[in-house]
């Protein structure tokens, strides 16, 4: 399959690249082009800011927790019918996995997709030096094609005309100038961006000012045409239906053929409902996820435990993602009917998947705020951030994992969970240190660990079969 393609890269963090590709992505979408966002990495809150810019779900590849067989093809999948594909990178180009080589690197991943590099350079300190600069990133790999670069912070006219000049010698066409721009900073905290679910108007008007910045100051046809030449991938898109492999018969259809008694066990049982946690406080989940869960029988819906007083009607299953309920605690806590639904919904055995900001809600307190008491564990913010990739190992059954699965997870968080685990652990983490970790106490899987279900598609059938049996 031939999809017109770029990575957007940068020599380190803060060099723009975010705000960058951002307004790549929206001043394509601005033309008519169908386009689609990626992230290298396990970043939840750029593909926000993607999706804004596109009207497409922004999805992630990230070669540590999936593969670097599965890059291709979930980008193929993500990339399905559109125009253009621009893909963020992460940190700095060649970094990736703390002492694994190129592992899970923007490098890595443009390598593996076989896609041309725009490099965003940060030139507000710099001249002559920026030709060193391309340079060393141009030759470093010969398997990474670096197409062009963007200038970003250029602070005058001479100062364009001195780095364009140096840029000569070194055959890296030069494919933007952007000047400094007071106002398009995006609001951060301890964890990066504020995501887009929490800003509402102020991310559209700020999504729509970095694709002005960016149309003035790129070379968008010079852009496209790099992307246009990048070569066609090998093999075939990845699939959740195929993945699953739900069984024939267990299919809602064929059971719903056998009679009246078996269709409403159907309406019943054979497409559980699972409830998902979103809005401001849990904004963090990869799309596939979902897909996942609904190529395998099941129904989901999305609820707001900051707005909605009840789980949904009928559901059998709740899974609870990443996002920021330190930020939102007492607005989760002061919603006490929804936290009392939950503590009777993990009584009754319920699947309940947590991740990270699940799990802090599932504890009895966050910061002294009454969360929903599932867990014997209180949890607190942290001046120490926790940030790395785990490799882990179910320690025993849960609703989530067979006991002995390999898994692959990442953790990012300032908040620390007392005790870190409980009697039946979620995980034992391999690396980069052995310890146990999480909870799993009856129907709930709870965990510091964000983890990509696509590399383990049995999780997704595994918690849906659960729910349509509980």
């Amino acid at each position: 399959m031939s999809v017109p393609r770029l990575v957007i890269a940068a020599p380190s963090s803060g060099s723009g690249k975010t705000t960058v590709a951002t307004g790549l992505m929206a001043a394509f979408a601005a033309r008519g082009l169908a386009v689609s966002p990626h992230k290298v990495g396990p970043d939840y809150i750029d593909p926000g800011y993607h999706a804004l810019a596109t009207g497409r779900v922004g999805r992630n590849l990230d070669a540590y927790l999936c593969g670097e067989e599965l890059i291709a093809p979930l980008f193929l999948h993500g990339a399905r019918g559109c125009d253009l594909a621009v893909v963020e990178g992460v940190m700095g180009l060649f970094d990736g996995a703390a002492g694994q080589g190129e592992l899970a690197s923007t490098a890595q991943v443009a390598k593996l997709l076989r896609a041309p590099v725009v490099l965003v350079v940060d030139a507000s300190s710099q001249s002559r030096s920026v030709a060193a600069l391309v340079h060393g990133f141009a030759s470093w790999d010969t398997g990474v094609r670096i197409g062009g670069v963007i200038l970003n912070k250029v602070g005058s006219d001479r100062h364009e005309e001195l780095l364009r000049e140096a840029l000569e010698s070194v055959g890296v066409p030069v494919l933007g100038v952007l000047r400094r721009s007071v106002g398009l900073e995006t609001p951060s905290r301890h964890l990066g961006l504020v995501p887009v679910a929490e800003r509402g108007a102020a991310a559209v008007s700020a999504v729509r000012a970095m694709a002005a910045w960016v149309a003035e100051g790129c070379d968008l046809d010079a852009l496209l045409a790099l992307a246009r030449g990048a070569g066609a991938l090998s093999g075939a898109a990845w699939c959740a239906a195929e993945v699953t492999e739900l069984p024939t018969h267990d299919h809602p259809s064929r059971l719903a053929e056998k009679g009246t008694s078996d269709a409403d066990r159907v309406a019943e049982t054979a497409r559980p409902l699972i409830a998902v946690a979103g809005g401001p406080a849990f904004s963090f989940s990869y799309a596939e996820h979902t897909e996942l869960l609904t190529a395998a029988g099941a129904e989901v819906v999305t609820f707001d435990p900051l707005r909605d007083e009840e789980l949904p009607d009928g559901c059998v299953g709740l899974v609870i993602g990443g996002g920021f309920p330190e930020v939102y605690a007492g607005e989760l806590s002061a919603n006490e009917r929804l936290r009392k639904s939950v503590a009777e919904f993990a009584e009754r055995g319920a699947p309940i998947a947590a991740e990270c900001a699940g799990l802090l809600y599932l504890c009895r307190e966050l910061d002294g705020a009454p969360m929903c008491g599932v867990l014997e564990a209180s949890a607190r913010m942290s001046e120490r951030l926790t940030l790395g990739y785990r490799d882990a190992v179910a320690v025993g059954d849960s609703v989530l994992a067979a006991a002995g699965t390999r898994m692959r997870g990442h953790e990012f968080h300032r908040t620390v969970v007392e005790p870190g685990a409980g009697a039946d652990p979620a995980w034992g983490v391999l690396a980069p240190v052995r310890r146990v970790e999480g909870f799993v106490r009856r129907g709930v899987h709870a965990s510091y660990l964000h983890t990509h279900w696509a590399a383990e598609p049995s999780v997704a059938r595994r918690f849906t079969e659960r729910c349509r049996t509980s």
